[in-house]
């Protein structure tokens, strides 16, 4: 995972009580669908100017908005350029950015230009409105940004720099992009270049959590620091995968919760990890369309999204503000579907359903949220592209080996066990569509 931090402008512009914002394009690499300022990140052409944050503003004033920011401010229409915040992307995101916030005054509500390449929304509005539509689950916002929005709906100004690094870090990570959908991300024993499982805690005041899975004792200890604060009602798990479930039975006997999962997910359970494993546990089995608790006045509903597991879940409210996807794609790294379990097939059909269902955002074990569903079409997208590139290269020589070498030339070797898990289920499903014999 790099961890290359990259400086970036954000640019808070405001005209007496309104503040111009911006929606990112769902199909954005870096926070897609999410509300943010206009900016971006600082360009070599900045960095050789004496004050490379004042450039980068102006240039992405210029480029994103069409605003001459020097020639206004001597028109005495914008106030001078003023820092008001810093705030560093967290290590647990492999997009990091040193985002620098710059607070000017419009004398006028301007009539400003749309990237429409970089935004899929853009207007004047007031930070108010902004903070309702997060308090009703309606808009994915990092926490900086949503502080700002929150000062900014004040009838104060924002007097004084705000530091968010300097904020403490002790404990697990945790982050609340969407209202009472809480990530806790504990460092758990998954494959790399991922390192934590999300551990989610959802509802209003009382809440359920999914996945929570700390790779030892000292990161379990941690998680029951984090979760102590919260009235609790059940513990769910998405699969039976270990990076999702390890610790959650000892969670359940200490909170006294019981636990949710699909039939297929106990039954491996107890096959993989011994038959005890689940032993003075309350075990409740979910399935399609099963509702397990309650988010923001919606009921959140289960469904069967198998391929990756055979026994698979996926969480969403109603109106389908989000959807939890387990390990249907990875934020960080790459799914693998093959094994005893892995069905390619299966696999197509949960992307495709996903898809069709169209959820504002959807959520994976190892990242962030991400707005729309741009990525499970990626996703689906890059497994057929790949899926040819293996049938023709078995129509020339099937040899497992020849294909693994000539599509995953460049992986680790302690890789290859999965690249091969991979091609073994892209056959499986080219034989059970008649498409090789």
């Amino acid at each position: 995972m790099s961890n290359q931090i990259k400086k970036a402008v954000s640019i808070v512009l405001r005209h007496k009580n309104l503040v111009y914002y911006i929606k990112r394009n769902n199909f954005l690499r870096h926070f897609p669908g999410y509300i943010a300022f206009p900016g971006g990140k600082v360009e070599k052409i900045d960095e050789q100017t004496d004050d490379e944050l004042l450039a980068a503003v102006i240039r992405e004033a210029k480029e994103e908005l069409g605003i001459d920011i020097p020639n206004l401010i001597r028109q005495g229409s914008l106030s001078t350029p003023k820092k008001i915040a810093l705030a560093t992307t967290p290590d647990f995101n492999p997009y990091r950015f040193e985002t620098h916030f710059f607070l000017i005054e419009s004398k006028k509500k301007m009539r400003l230009k749309s990237d429409e390449e970089e935004f899929s929304e853009s207007a004047w509005i007031s930070p108010y409105e902004i903070v309702r539509k997060f308090n009703s689950g309606e808009c994915l916002l990092v926490p900086p940004v949503r502080k700002i929005f929150e000062l900014l709906s004040e009838p104060k100004s924002i007097n004084e720099f705000i530091d968010f690094d300097l904020e403490p870090k002790e404990g697990i990570p945790q982050v609340e992009s969407i209202k009472n959908l809480l990530q806790v991300m504990p460092l758990s024993e998954t494959l790399p270049p991922a390192q934590r499982t999300n551990c989610f805690v959802i509802g209003d005041q009382t809440k359920f959590i999914v996945d929570p899975s700390p790779k030892d004792t000292n990161e379990y200890r941690k998680l029951l620091a984090s979760l102590n604060q919260y009235t609790l009602l059940k513990i769910i798990i998405t699969h039976h995968h270990g990076d999702h479930h390890k610790y959650a039975p000892d969670l359940a006997k200490h909170f006294e919760l019981p636990l949710y999962m699909s039939k297929y997910t106990r039954k491996r359970l107890l096959e993989v990890f011994g038959e005890n494993y689940l032993a003075d546990c309350e075990v409740i089995e979910l399935k399609e369309g099963d509702s397990v608790g309650k988010w923001i006045g919606q009921d959140v509903n289960v469904f069967e999204i198998p391929g990756h597991d055979q026994g698979h879940i996926g969480l969403a409210p109603e109106k389908l503000n989000w959807f939890i996807v387990g390990d249907l794609f990875q934020g960080i790294g790459t799914v693998v579907v093959g094994g005893e379990e892995g069905d390619m097939k299966l696999y197509f059909k949960s992307l495709k359903k996903v898809i069709d269902l169209n959820p504002q955002c959807v959520i994976p074990s190892h990242g962030i949220p991400l707005g729309g569903v741009d990525i499970l079409e990626k996703t689906l997208e890059h497994r057929q592209y790949r899926e040819n590139q293996i049938l023709d290269l078995y129509e020339k020589n099937p040899d497992l080996e020849y294909i693994l070498k000539t599509i995953y030339f460049d992986i680790p070797r302690h890789l290859h066990p999965y690249a091969l898990a991979n091609i073994k289920a892209h056959l499986t499903k080219l034989e059970q569509e008649g498409r090789i014999s």
